[in-house]
Order: C-alpha cells, then structure tokens, then sequence
C-alpha cells in the first residue's frame, strides 16, 4: 500500500444488498490499512457502488463522478473507483466516458477489491465485470450499525422480470452453505448485534443451486430449512429476511415464521402490479389472486403480521383500468409500507425497447395517486398499534430530538420515545404507543413510566 492512499470514501446507491456489499469493501479497506472518511474531498480512494435500477439514480452516480474526475487533475494520486450495478452494465464503456477512472468493477468482485486494488496501484486501469463463481469472504465488513447487521445468503437472480436489470448486473443465482451463513452469525452475536436481515436479490429461491434433495422430492437447502438452521444462533434475538418473490413464497415458510420466535413476523414481498396483464408482460410468473392468496395465508397464520411491497406504475401500455387494479390491491390488502415506483427503463431490458411507453406525465400523475392512498392504508394500519405495548429494539438517537431514542417494534414500524441512548442501545424495551404516524410512533417505555410513578409518591 503506497503512502499516497490513507483514506477512503465510500457512497452507496440503492439497495440493502448494495448497503451489505459496501460493508463488506470498508472491510477490506480497513484491513489494508486505510481510515475512513466521512467526506469524499478529504478522501484520496473515492468509491461509488452503484444501483441502475432507476435512470435517476444512475446519472447522479455521474454527476457525483465529474466533481471527482475534475479534483483528479488537481491530486493525480486520488484513485477513483465505480463498483456495483452501473459497474457491470456499462464495463468498459465507463472508461471512456470518464477516462479518470481507475478500477471499474461488478457486484461479484466486491470481494476481490485488494487484488483489483493492488493492479491499479501498480499504474493499470482495471475493468473486472466478468462472470465469476463468488469466493466466500472472510473478510470483516466495516458495519455501519451496532447493532443490526446484513448477512447476504444468495448473490444473483435467475428471474428474467423484462423491465429488471438485475440478472444482467448482478449475474445467476449463488448461495452460501447453511454453515457458512451460521458462522456469520455467530460471529455477530459475539460482537453483540441482536439483530439479522438475510438478505437476497431473490431470497426464497436460496438452496436451489445447492446440492442435494429429500425424500420428499424438494431441494434439501432451502430458506425454510435455512431458519430452522440459525434460528438458535446465541445473541441474535431477532432474524428479518428480504426480499421474498411471490413465486415461490411457500406456506412451509410461513408456518416457520409463525413457529420460530426469532424470526419477525414482517414480510416484504413485492407485487408490481394488480393487473394480471400488466404481471404477464412483466414476466412475474404469478398473479395478482395467487399473491392475495399468500397474504391471505400469513394473516391465517399471524394475524397481525406486517406486510411490506414494492410496486410500478406507469409500465409500458399500462391503461387507466390496469393501473385502478394495482389502487384496488392496495385498498384491500392495506400495505404497512409500500415502495413506488414509476417505471424507468433501464438498458439490456426487453420492455425498454417496446414501443408502447407511457408519457412521464401519466406516470408522475399515476405514482401521486398511489402515493396517496398508500400514506392512507399505513396510517390506518399504524392505528392498530396506539395503546399497545410494543417490543422496540433500540438502534440509534432521533436525529431531530437528541432527547429520544429511535428502533423498530417486530413488525418493523420505526418508533420515538424518551431514553438514553448510551444505556439502552441494542436492548429490546417495551414501549406502549402514544402516537401513531403512517410510518413511525412514538410511545413512553415502561420503564420510564414506572420511574415517573415512582417520583410521584
């Protein structure tokens, strides 16, 4: 490691799996010995990992890499890095719309960045998008959190969604060993994180590229079998997995969820669409009856289980009707949250291509009245909350009240309330809920009410 490099600077785009990769690089920066920077001027390695999941989020990348590019010719020995889906999508091609990068890599090289590193240093501009089988690290990521972490299970997708890029960026489907995947865990919960979201772009097809199958004829590894396997992992109290496709969500999963008292009872599992026609030219492979059938089935089994989605408007040929189906699946299912979209199109994609694109008009005025009603169902579902008393897990200070410390209940409703953040971070309080906002409350934990009795006598 050449004395010209001490400090790096990372900034993340899009996704939980692109926040777990970015962990893991800070990782291996900071076992070569670099400190870290909060800001990128200070910086002399300046790293971008990047999402192309949206077109807006895709020119910001370049705006935030022309200011850099500009400093490069000011400080020559400042190393320029864009790792992540941007990364794969444009490869070399990146190069030549800005010559002062300096290593352009995939999200399946993250965990090769000393070895890439180690070229550059050596004077070469280094591309690295070609399809790897991903070694398992055992590098130690730089975590942002205390006390909730990201432990990746599968790397990939092998859905062919027409308006996703991400089989393209993020390559097939890889996943860990079930041993693999526990170590991680107890390494966590020696450290002292209570909580852990596996994560996978596709997380329910994890195990069916492992080997092995059971006398039932199913595939031996799978996420169902997967809790079983670290639900009693000492120290991690809580287990979140995202993100679920419809497609293969399973009542095996959901009866496990309900057995496992470790496992949350929040589920995110995106619809895009309450159009059949609409999900058929997205290629989804379910439809919109099989998806209430699913939701239908966790509230069977946990009646108060929170439900989370993803959904997009404005796909190419949506008419007014099929975009009121996905207002109708809204309406009935009544979303704790739901991420929107306007749909983008996005390069290598067959829906970019077709010739029925709708007019940013009509999306911008679809997402509105999407938003809306969404902000409706959240509130009128945080309404169920008001008067209960809700185990919170403590992560952080309220940024906006230095007075109130922040988490989130088992449904995964963020939530204020009075404490000090030194005593209580990483502990589970219960709380009982004087507010209720369409996505967060605030309540007064127990604890505190009973000192304030006490005073009183």
């Amino acid at each position: 490691m050449t004395q010209l490099h001490r400090r790096y600077h990372i900034t993340t785009f899009g996704c939980q799996m692109n926040k777990a990769d970015s962990e893991r690089m800070a990782g291996i920066l900071d076992k070569m010995g670099l400190e870290h920077s909060d800001d990128p001027n200070c910086a002399d390695i300046i790293l971008y990992n990047t999402c192309t999941i949206r077109d807006n989020a895709e020119q910001k990348v370049y705006s935030y890499l022309g200011r850099q590019a500009k400093r490069k010719h000011e400080h020559p020995n400042l190393t320029l890095i864009v790792s992540g889906c941007v990364a794969q999508q444009e490869g070399e091609q990146l190069l030549r719309r800005v010559p002062e990068l300096d290593l352009v890599m995939g999200p399946q090289h993250a965990n090769r960045l000393e070895d890439l590193l180690t070229q550059v240093f050596d004077g070469n501009q280094v591309v690295a998008t070609e399809p790897i089988h991903i070694i398992e690290d055992i590098t130690k990521p730089r975590r942002d959190s205390a006390v909730t972490a990201w432990v990746n299970v599968i790397y990939g997708c092998n859905e062919r969604c027409t308006y996703c890029v991400v089989p393209n960026v993020r390559g097939t489907e890889q996943s860990r060993t079930p041993e693999a995947i526990r170590a991680e865990m107890e390494m966590l919960g020696e450290e002292g994180y209570t909580e852990v979201t596996l994560l996978g772009q596709n997380i329910d097809a994890y195990g069916r590229d492992l080997p092995g199958v059971t006398a039932e004829g199913r595939h031996q590894h799978t996420l169902t079998d997967l809790l079983y396997f670290v639900h009693d992992v000492p120290g991690i109290e809580r287990i979140r997995f995202a993100t679920s496709h419809p497609r293969y969500f399973t009542e095996r999963l959901i009866r496990a969820c309900k057995e496992l008292p470790k496992v949350c009872e929040h589920f995110h599992i995106p619809f895009q669409s309450g159009d059949n026609d609409v999900l058929k030219a997205m290629a989804r492979g379910y439809t919109q009856q099989k998806y209430c059938r699913i939701i239908d089935k966790i509230r069977t089994y946990m009646p108060d289980a929170s439900i989370s989605a993803d959904a997009i408007v404005g796909f190419p040929g949506e008419t007014e009707e099929q975009f009121e189906n996905t207002l109708k699946l809204v309406e009935e299912i009544g979303f704790d949250q739901l991420n929107t979209a306007a749909y983008s199109p996005r390069p290598g994609t067959p829906a970019a291509l077709w010739e029925n694109q709708l007019s940013e008009e009509v999306k911008r005025d679809r997402l509105q009245r999407l938003n809306h009603l969404v902000s409706i169902k959240a509130a009128e579902r945080s309404e169920r909350y008001l008067g209960r008393i809700e185990e919170v897990l403590v992560e952080d200070c309220n940024p906006k009240d230095p007075s109130q410390v922040m988490g989130r209940t088992q449904g995964n409703r963020l939530t204020f309330f009075a404490g000090d953040i030194e005593a209580l971070k990483g502990k589970i309080v219960k709380v009982k809920i004087t507010e209720a906002r369409a996505f967060s409350l605030t309540g007064e934990s127990l604890a505190m009410a009973a000192i304030g009795s006490s005073s009183k006598c």
